[in-house]
């Protein structure tokens, strides 16, 4: 059934993976089978340089939402949840202002499928009229732990990725069916938010068969297969077997992808059978970045100790399509996940509340021209987990940690971080600069009740939200974070 669109308010179908490397792309990766991400790309905008805001899912799926960067949300790590006897319900978001709950109040139908983690996903988080989620961050693809529609514990017997798009193809049919009577003058956009757990592990016995079976006779060997970096020998035992034996976790990492897919290709479907492909943006993209086997890891950044901020951790797969648009563009400017809140805002032309502590600024304007923009040369992109921070300018990029080595890397030249620049005598000036920019910036976007930056984050987990202690002047008041020893 055709719905009646109003052009001006476009409604939105973002998708997005868990732990997907920059280099999971069909066109760096060969051997991957995604064909509706492939036509998503070749008709579509893909930010090459896309960089997310922390290398691990809660703090950098919290950054989208609010545009702040873990310092200022009080997300450092990912959420332990219900794994810890000391964990409890918590909304850890709570008071600050978020992108579902803006869209709301204009006027936009919102809606979650999948995973959430950053917070309890009990009932729908704020903003958001329709709710199908997770009670975690991650586990099995069969019987994985969800919450039923009374908020009572539940397994979901389907295998999970499709059980996520069957659930937003349900909101799709309900949304049409209660806008199908309703003039183009009250229509409500909608924002659908498509949260997939894939190809987060496990990877082994967790797929359909059909998945593992376009990859039996593949060897990948687009992907390296190194000794183990130095750094991951705190975390030898996390994915020790995929060490020994990569080549069945990489056919398992890639059939949660080839998944996805055919989860996208059925929500593509659903919009033009009810006529909303016409006026929808649709975007796909990772929280995190991850490596199997990259520069010797295995992992995101809590993938090894110290904790890493390499491409492959920070740097993520965007790809966005314009209602209408049919050609291929590549941006190769350097781009924030903390924007994706001002950029949705501006694509909805929806006025973002003011927060002195958000980081990003809008890139509407590079997805509305398709090119690159000299403007954004001078735009430094900065990530931040525990007590690591990074920033990204031009082609350098510094890594500096409140405890543990510094790294200073010249991309252009050294694109696979292989030559530590950090306190080489040539490179001191840029260091210098570098730095002084760093501390500056984070001084602006970060509260001294929630920053990481001191804080013991070792990558094993968060178990409870910060108590926010702090005034409207962000004055330190009291802080109460603790962190867990298991492995995510």
């Amino acid at each position: 059934m055709k719905q009646p669109m109003n052009e001006s308010r476009p409604n939105f179908l973002v998708i997005l993976t868990d732990d997907q490397g920059p280099w999971a792309m069909s066109r760096t990766m060969p051997e991957l089978v995604t064909p509706t991400v492939d036509a998503l790309v070749n008709s579509g905008t893909s930010l090459s340089n896309f960089y997310c805001a922390s290398p691990v899912c809660s703090p950098a799926r919290a950054s989208l939402l609010t545009g702040r960067m873990p310092s200022a949300h009080g997300i450092h790590d990912w959420l332990v949840g219900e794994r810890h006897p000391d964990a409890h319900e918590d909304v850890y978001l709570g008071g600050l202002p978020n992108l579902p709950e803006v869209l709301k109040r204009a006027g936009y139908t919102c809606a979650m499928t999948g995973k959430w983690h950053v917070g309890t996903s009990r009932r729908p988080a704020p903003g958001f009229d329709y709710w199908y989620a997770h009670r975690l961050g991650g586990g099995p693809y069969y019987n994985a732990p969800i919450w039923d529609k009374n908020g009572e514990k539940a397994e979901e017997p389907r295998y999970f990725t499709y059980a996520v798009a069957d659930e937003a193809r349900t909101f799709l049919d309900q949304y049409s069916e209660g806008h199908s009577s309703r003039e183009s003058s009250s229509h409500e956009p909608f924002f659908l938010q498509v949260n997939f757990t894939a190809p987060h592990d496990p990877w082994i016995k967790n797929h359909p068969q059909d998945l593992y079976d376009l990859y039996k006779d593949c060897d990948f060997e687009s992907i390296p297969r190194e000794p183990p970096h130095p750094w991951v020998a705190p975390r030898r035992d996390d994915f020790k077997q995929a060490f020994e034996n990569p080549l069945p976790h990489i056919q398992g990492y890639a059939a949660a992808l080839s998944g996805v897919d055919r989860a996208l290709e059925s929500l593509i479907s659903k919009l033009k059978e009810h006529g909303l492909d016409e006026n929808t943006v649709i975007i796909y993209m990772a929280d995190n970045g991850f490596s199997c086997g990259h520069h010797g890891t295995w992992g995101k950044g809590n993938g090894t100790y110290p904790l890493n901020f390499w491409e492959n951790s920070v740097r993520v797969p965007f790809v966005i399509k314009m209602p209408g648009q049919t050609e291929k563009h590549e941006i190769t400017n350097h781009v924030s996940a903390t924007s994706f809140f001002p950029t949705i805002c501006d694509l909805a032309h929806v006025e973002a509340p003011e927060d002195p502590l958000r980081a990003g600024a809008s890139f509407a304007k590079l997805l509305v021209t398709g090119h690159d923009d000299p403007l954004y040369d001078s735009v430094m992109v900065f990530d931040e987990y525990g007590g690591g921070r990074m920033v990204r300018s031009g082609e350098y990029k510094l890594i500096e940690r409140f405890e543990g080595p510094g790294e200073l890397y010249n991309l252009d030249n050294d694109p696979e971080e292989r030559e530590n620049l950090y306190d080489v005598s040539d490179y001191s000036v840029i260091q210098l600069d570098l730095h002084d920019r760093l501390s500056e910036w984070f001084e602006h976007h970060e509260t001294l009740a929630d920053r990481a930056y001191e804080r013991g984050v070792r990558g094993r987990g968060q178990i409870n939200p910060p108590r926010k202690g702090y005034d409207d002047a962000h004055t330190y008041v009291q802080q109460d974070i603790t962190f867990d020893g298991t492995r995510h």
